[in-house]
């Protein structure tokens, strides 16, 4: 029997996280489903895809899908709002999303992200040193204590970003990916995220002023250089990147380490497992990714009519596609409906696709999976669950707000 379907009810991802019975009937029976339902009462259906190999597929073909034409995120925006949301990476098309994209690819090559890894490994000792100062036992909440100030210092170490401003960013953070969750928004909602976004615009402004007369060796340094044809990136472009950077570093990481806390808890045999024998956790790290899925949709537009799963979508339809469905596609995954820190091949897309927009920072986020991994499972192997858990109120980001814990 078919369930009743509605993809973006974010009451329902609140209450239960992503719909997996409503995506597990979708690819079965309907892998591109037209959705009727907008979500407002002036907003377009859109097409629902909802199997790995189409999803695959949408994200390697820009010039098929367009991240331009309506932006890349779901709620629909005045077109003066989408002329200036696409100075930001994730609403550009080739070839503008290439020449952005070779300027900032010269802050997150191998050796750049290695030379975070000792800092990071730091990051996490201090964090754990703080909760543990009263001795080996005590109760915390792992999203507020751990996984939320574990990217968030990162990201801030990677661009030089004060110590004083850390937790203001975060806050920010919180507006910009929360509009939807009453926790993290005041009585002017979407006001508050403009202002929000101006803030670390500011930010960015200072860092860059900074970097431009005391170059180091750093990601905001590497940016501000010109590149061999002697192009730079414009301060607001810098600006731009900058939020982007801020959010999309601090939310993926923190969402993928505060879900796969949770499914450890969810599955103790295999946090036994991983407590019993590390060599597993650079999968344990991948695993997390698949299984929580911290971004569960993003939005494209058709630049023509096409052919897809067999149906016929028009020239500007909206494409919506959900990652957390494709992951546990059991056409691409063995035991897709199981939590396996030892699966390996992996081929998740929890960093997208592939193609022009796959995940910038994927190899750093998996670092810093992998190191507080290592560091939880060697200084608290004892940690569970200790209360309800609240999740974000969001059909957008896979998120949770609190995680109550006791080692």
């Amino acid at each position: 029997m078919a369930p009743e379907i509605d993809l973006i009810d974010a009451d329902l991802y609140q209450r239960g996280g992503p719909p997996h019975d409503q995506f597990g009937w979708l690819r079965q029976n309907a892998p591109v489903y037209w959705h009727a339902d907008g979500g407002q009462d002036d907003w377009p259906g859109f097409w629902a895809v909802t199997g790995h190999e189409d999803i695959t597929h949408i994200s390697r073909h820009p010039e098929l899908f367009s991240s331009s034409r309506r932006l890349v995120l779901f709620p629909e925006v005045p077109e003066e709002a989408r002329a200036a949301s696409r100075q930001m990476m994730l609403n550009m098309d080739p070839p503008q999303h290439t020449r952005q994209r070779a300027f900032v690819n010269r802050g997150f090559t191998p050796r750049m992200i290695g030379q975070l890894e000792a800092h990071i490994e730091e990051i996490c000792r201090a964090l754990l040193d703080k909760l543990q100062r009263n001795g080996g036992a005590g109760t915390s909440d792992f999203v507020t204590d751990i996984a939320a100030p574990l990217p968030l210092h990162v990201i801030c170490e990677l661009v030089g970003a004060p110590e004083k401003d850390r937790d203001r960013i975060y806050e920010l953070s919180n507006h910009l990916v929360g509009s939807d969750d009453p926790e993290f928004q005041g009585p002017v909602g979407e006001r508050l995220q403009q202002t929000a976004a101006a803030e670390i615009y500011g930010f960015a402004h200072e860092l860059a002023e900074r970097r431009r007369a005391e170059p180091a060796d750093d990601i905001v340094t590497k940016l501000l250089q010109p590149d061999e044809n002697g192009e730079e990136l414009t301060s607001h472009e810098f600006d731009v990147f900058f939020l982007l950077l801020t959010v999309a570093g601090n939310e993926t990481t923190r969402n993928a380490a505060s879900g796969g806390m949770l499914a450890f808890f969810e599955h103790p045999d295999q946090w036994q497992r991983l407590v019993g024998d590390p060599s597993l956790i650079p999968t344990a790290a991948e695993e997390v990714v698949r299984w929580v899925s911290p971004v569960n949709m993003f939005r494209r537009t058709a630049t023509r009519d096409l052919e897809l799963g067999g149906q016929r979508i028009a020239e500007g339809d909206k494409v919506v596609v959900f990652y957390a469905s494709a992951n546990r596609d059991g056409k691409v995954f063995d035991r897709a409906q199981e939590f396996d820190i030892g699966r390996d091949p992996n081929p998740h897309i929890g960093f997208g696709g592939g193609g022009p927009h796959f995940c910038l920072g994927r190899h750093l986020a998996a670092l810093e999976l992998r190191i507080l991994l290592r560091a939880l499972t060697e200084r608290m192997p004892g940690l569970a669950l200790d209360g309800e858990v609240s999740r974000l109120r969001s059909n957008f980001v896979n998120g949770i707000k609190h995680l109550p814990v006791r080692w």
